[in-house]
């Protein structure tokens, strides 16, 4: 099928400002080490975030930021999407320390490796019809076929087990050969291997993660900021990648060796966001900007964010949102919580105090805090 004939996402097909962009954000480097520490965390919580909620995972922006920057765990979701969230950001950091080994180069095992990290452990799940479960063993190939539901209805057929091995093989070989050569755009390059990636879907799970850790290993292997889909997006990521299928067909070994003109779809996706991403980190680094966050905005979204709270520094923002948790929480408990002073902890709380964001209600033993109308 003719890219032209598709219907598709309004993306910036121009794709000419990634270069310039990425010059600017180069004569930047390196960054001052408070600097890189705040864009680490930030993209930290947003990834982790938006990859694992795409999937399925019920904690809020607020709990996630919590728990990885705090190792606090907040509310009422179920401690596996706790356990999940960490193993995440434990195959992140490890994805990015292999990113950063120029001598090491892509392998299977570092896949499989990955695929183990973020899973953690073998597990059990239910077949789509509910007759029977079936044992996922993390870190190792599939051994039974897998598949999706189009919007259609249709079963569209990812990789068989037997053929998963040798299109890996190949996908890895593909990726070290085209690095080396360097002629593919940066955003080509990623989107290739997303796209035949997620054809073969060599997992039993986990595939969706693994491709966008593996997106952020290329650019970050590459010198460039590393992005996020969005999970507010996830119907236009999805549809992507469905044009892409509209353009290679149902065929798994065609789809595992897509052409450029057909994974272009994908190509000005993940383009258009890379582009927004120099756009935003220059403008941060620069102090055009004070901040940035990659998730929706929106009050529904997560009950952290609201007028009040969008206002608060980092360390009044863990404060507040434990108080919200637990409007009886203490200064000892707020100071073992965060693993600051009583001192700090009574510091911030009068500095929320007195920008009326809240106050004390009866006595300091037997009281509670109330939380302030903007």
């Amino acid at each position: 099928m003719n890219i032209d004939t598709l219907k598709l996402p309004c993306y910036n097909k121009l794709m000419n400002n990634i270069p310039q962009l990425f010059k600017k954000w180069q004569d930047l480097q390196p960054l001052k080490e408070d600097m890189e520490r705040d864009i680490n965390q930030k993209f930290m919580v947003d990834f982790n975030y938006n990859s694992n909620h795409m999937e399925g995972n019920t904690l809020t922006y607020g709990q996630t930021k919590l728990l990885l920057l705090f190792g606090d765990v907040m509310g009422n979701a179920r401690m596996q999407d706790y356990e999940e969230m960490k193993a995440h950001n434990v195959g992140l950091e490890w994805m990015k320390s292999m990113a950063r080994d120029k001598d090491r180069m892509l392998s299977e095992v570092f896949i499989r490796e990955l695929n183990r990290i973020i899973l953690v452990r073998d597990f059990y799940k239910t077949s789509r019809d509910g007759d029977y479960r079936y044992e996922i063993k993390v870190g190792t190939y599939k051994t039974r076929p897998n598949s999706v539901i189009t919007p259609s209805g249709e079963l569209f057929d990812y990789a068989s087990p037997e053929e998963t091995p040798s299109l890996m093989g190949d996908l890895v070989k593909w990726y070290c050969k085209e690095e080396k050569k360097g002629k593919l755009k940066i955003e080509e390059l990623a989107a290739l291997f997303h796209y035949r990636y997620i054809r073969i879907h060599p997992f039993e799970d986990g595939n969706g993660r693994i491709a966008r850790l593996i997106v952020n290993y290329i650019l970050l292997r590459h010198g460039y900021p590393m992005i996020v889909v969005r999970t507010d997006d996830r119907d236009n990521y999805l549809e992507t990648l469905h044009n892409c299928d509209l353009l290679t067909g149902k065929i798994p070994f065609d789809g595992a060796n897509a052409s450029l003109e057909q994974v272009k779809p994908l190509t000005e996706y993940i383009a258009d966001i890379l582009e927004k991403k120099l756009e935003t980190i220059i403008k941060f680094v620069k102090g055009e900007i004070k901040d940035f966050i990659e998730v929706k905005d929106d009050p529904v979204f997560d009950p952290l964010f609201d007028p009040l709270y969008a206002k608060l520094n980092d360390n009044q923002k863990i404060i507040f949102s434990l108080i919200r948790e637990n409007p009886y929480i203490n200064y000892d408990k707020l100071a073992a919580k965060t693993g600051r002073s009583r001192a700090t902890i009574k510091r911030i709380i009068q500095q929320l105090k007195q920008e009326n964001y809240i106050e004390r209600i009866g006595s300091d033993k037997t009281g509670h805090w109330k939380i302030l109308s903007p």
